[in-house]
């Protein structure tokens, strides 16, 4: 029988790794809760504070002196060293002020300084706040709060006048005391050590097992005592933040995380994947700067933005912690569950809605699909036309036919659409010596999306001619030869000598072709611009308009994760059913 000693003791070691984990984890969440309780609770004080003073500024109107009086008013009640401001956009003025520094020729009521441009700033981005929540965009709260590093609470919130924002009301609010550190509560000391005995004597407790017989038994035992210990420690954690609702979530990762931690130690396969490290250390060194790159430049940029999909991210609240502005799955719930592709025009008539996911979703694919199509067809015959024996001037052919895809695309798109110029382009002059009506281009989708089809039809056949007249000059001749002496005609060689032999090489082109058109970013962009009406848009076009346009980083980025889970699937389906990624 298999002796258990070497399972029971990768189960003590993973038990001793998970909870180590585990509680680092959650003594982490303890201090940030016991420091953020702190700071939640002031910046709801400074917050109701200045919006009990931003409601007497609107109640006093247009009425400057009623205003200054309310702000003089309002600063008795206030702790020592708070600074109250009130700034009008309009005209950058400065209408009250209890800054001891505004006094004297600088008193209010006066415009605004060159070096005071940071209150007129955050004046000017709260009034965008409030028409952006107008139009219903992306509801983002109507204030701007930060805890200065002096501990000094900086709060800016709007004031509205005949429901538009006129200004804001600019307060500089000390902190109550300084920011709390992790175990400053009374007796938290005592419960921490307690915390830690806990967690400790499960651990030793293990020992015994270590004499059990089979595998599943340490694991068994080990699962066990980790709950114990983990759940006294959350127990106590609960305690010591008065029950904090918040400190579930952050609990149960740490406790998932510890299981993680102890599965992976205690089935071997950390000291597996030890061993393999140590013995192959030179080969790893060697990747070691690649593999950091590829860290740092590929996959922490990839899975922050999948991060930043699950929150309400705009310009406006950059600076906010993502927890604060945690929706969940609130933007793929409105990315895929919105099915209206129809939309009422302003007549009761029926219109199709561009901006909707889905029709954006059907263009794309039928871009997509004629794009490569004429690429794939176009590179073909040419590479057919070039491999031809005896052909005169071959390397001149070869050479002008790859000067598309030679010349930088954002060139070739701007060029392309000046030639779809309604007045100056030379696609309508060569229509009007035929004696026909010149064309809008952009003012129609079907003819919108045939400028686009055309620019990168252009640029695609290219790539698809060097690879397959690379895969055809590799085709022996003899077996050519020996169809002919069978009597197979030029079809039938076509069909069953070059187009299997172009296989291997045709496919994986075509995969590649297919997710860069999906994501062919600067035609569309360039050429079309969505024109009509966001009628043209692509999937990536789209993603980037929420983005730098509308500045809604989270939406934006919650598309773009759906774009990459379609790639996804296709690329997957794709290697499936070709096997393009296997040997020949």
């Amino acid at each position: 029988m298999t002796d258990p000693a070497p399972h029971a003791a990768r189960f003590h070691a993973g038990l001793g790794a998970g909870l180590a984990l585990a509680l680092a984890l959650a003594w982490a969440w303890l201090a940030a809760a016991t420091a953020g309780g702190t700071e939640v609770r002031e910046r709801k004080d400074a917050l109701a504070a200045v919006h009990a003073l931003s409601i007497k500024v609107e109640a006093a109107g247009a009425d400057e002196s009623a205003a200054a009086a309310a702000v003089t008013a309002w600063q008795k009640a206030q702790p020592e060293r708070t600074v109250a401001r009130v700034v009008l956009v309009n005209g950058a003025r400065l209408v009250a002020s209890t800054d001891p520094a505004d006094t004297g020729d600088a008193a209010a009521p006066r415009r605004l300084r060159l070096d005071e441009k940071d209150l007129f700033d955050r004046a000017k981005r709260l009034r965008g706040i409030a028409e952006e929540n107008k139009q219903e965009v992306e509801k983002t709260p109507e204030e701007d709060v930060t805890r200065r590093e002096d501990g000094v609470w900086q709060v800016a919130i709007p004031i509205h006048q005949g429901g538009s924002v006129v200004g804001a009301v600019d307060v500089a609010r000390p902190a109550a005391r300084p920011a709390a550190v992790a175990g400053a509560a009374p007796g938290t000391g005592a419960r921490a050590l307690a915390a830690l005995l806990a967690l400790a004597l499960p651990l030793l407790a293990f020992a015994p097992a270590r004499r059990l017989r089979g595998t599943w038994a340490p694991a068994a035992v080990a699962v066990g005592l980790f709950a114990v210990g983990f759940g006294s420690y959350a127990a106590w954690a609960a305690r010591a933040t008065g029950g904090a609702a918040e400190g579930a979530s952050p609990l149960s990762a740490s406790a998932v995380l510890g299981l993680a931690l102890l599965a992976l130690v205690g089935s071997g396969l950390a000291a597996r994947g030890f061993h393999a490290l140590w013995r192959n250390r030179v080969a790893y060194a060697y990747t070691l700067p690649a593999m950091v790159g590829m860290v740092i430049l590929v996959f922490f940029p990839f899975f922050y933005g999948i991060v930043i999909s699950f929150t309400g991210q705009t310009i406006f609240n950059v600076n906010q912690p993502l927890s604060d502005i945690w929706v969940g799955f609130t933007h793929y719930k409105d990315i895929l569950g919105d099915v209206a592709i129809l939309k009422r025009a302003g007549d009761g008539s029926l219109a199709l809605n561009y901006g909707n996911f889905y029709w954006t979703l059907v263009f794309t694919i039928v871009w997509t699909v004629t794009n490569v199509t004429i690429g794939v067809s176009v590179g073909l015959v040419l590479a057919l036309a070039l491999n031809v024996k005896g052909l005169a001037l071959r390397p001149i052919y070869r050479v002008l036919l790859i000067l598309p895809w030679a010349m930088p695309n954002y060139i070739t798109a701007l060029i392309w659409k000046g030639m779809f110029h309604r007045q100056f382009g030379v696609v309508n002059y060569a229509l009007m010596l035929m004696g026909l009506e010149p064309i809008s281009w952009f003012d129609q989708p079907f003819t919108s999306f045939l400028t686009a089809l055309a620019t990168n039809g252009w640029l695609s056949f290219p790539f698809m001619m060097v690879v397959s007249l690379g895969a055809l000059q590799s085709i022996p001749a003899d077996l050519y030869e020996a169809a002919r002496v069978d009597g197979a005609t030029r079809w039938q060689q076509f069909r069953s000598i070059t187009l299997p032999s172009l296989k291997p090489a045709l496919v994986p082109a075509i995969i590649l072709s297919v997710v860069w058109t999906f994501n062919m970013f600067n035609i569309i962009f360039l050429v079309t611009a969505g024109e009509p009406g966001g009628a043209t848009e692509i999937l990536i076009t789209q993603a980037y308009k929420y983005a730098f346009q509308q500045y809604r980083y989270g939406y934006a980025a919650a598309y773009s994760t759906v774009i990459f889970a379609l790639l996804l699937v296709y690329g997957v389906f794709q290697n499936r059913v070709t096997h393009a990624t296997e040997g020949i």
